[in-house]
C-alpha cells in the first residue's frame, strides 16, 4: 500500500482505513490481500507467541484510540491475544468499519468468540477461513 499525502489520517483527523478501490493499494497488494497471502508473515508472530491463529483481529492503534470510547465494550477484545482470523471475519465483518454500527457488530462477534471459545470453534473458524479464501470475499481489499 502506498502512503498518500495525507498518511494514515484523513482530512477530519480520523484514521484512514483501506477501502474498496483505494488508490493507495498497489496491484501486487490487491492480489496479496484478495488471496490472503499478506497474512503469511503473521504466522511468525504466532510462532513467537505474540498472536493466535484464531482470535479477534487486531486493529491499528489509531483506530483503537478512536473506537475505545465510541464502541460499547471495545476494549474487552484486548483481553486475549490478537489473531490472524476470527469469528467476526468469517461472518462477513471483514474490511473497513467506518460505520460505527458495523464496528459494534464486529466487536459483538469478538466478544461472543471470547465467551464461547473452544478448540472445536477454532477448527470451524479455520475451515470457514479457508473456504472464504477459496470462494473469495467481497470485503477483502
Amino acid at each position: 500500500m502506498r502512503v498518500d499525502k495525507c498518511g494514515e489520517i484523513d482530512g477530519n483527523g480520523k484514521f484512514k482505513q483501506a477501502t474498496k478501490d483505494d488508490p493507495r493499494v498497489t496491484k501486487i497488494g490487491k492480489f496479496l490481500r484478495k488471496t490472503n497471502l499478506d497474512e503469511l508473515p503473521q504466522f511468525w508472530n504466532v510462532l513467537k507467541g505474540d498472536m493466535s491463529i484464531v482470535s479477534p483481529r487486531p486493529h491499528p492503534t489509531p483506530l483503537n484510540i478512536e473506537s475505545k470510547d465510541k464502541i460499547r465494550l471495545y476494549l474487552f477484545r484486548h483481553l486475549v491475544k490478537p489473531g490472524i482470523t476470527g469469528w467476526a471475519q468469517v461472518n462477513g465483518l471483514r474490511g473497513s468499519t467506518e460505520n460505527p454500527v458495523l464496528m459494534q457488530k464486529r466487536v459483538n462477534h469478538d466478544i461472543w468468540y471470547i465467551e464461547n471459545w473452544s478448540l472445536w470453534l477454532d477448527i470451524q473458524i479455520v475451515g470457514l477461513t479457508v473456504w472464504n479464501m477459496i470462494k473469495g470475499e467481497k470485503n477483502a481489499y
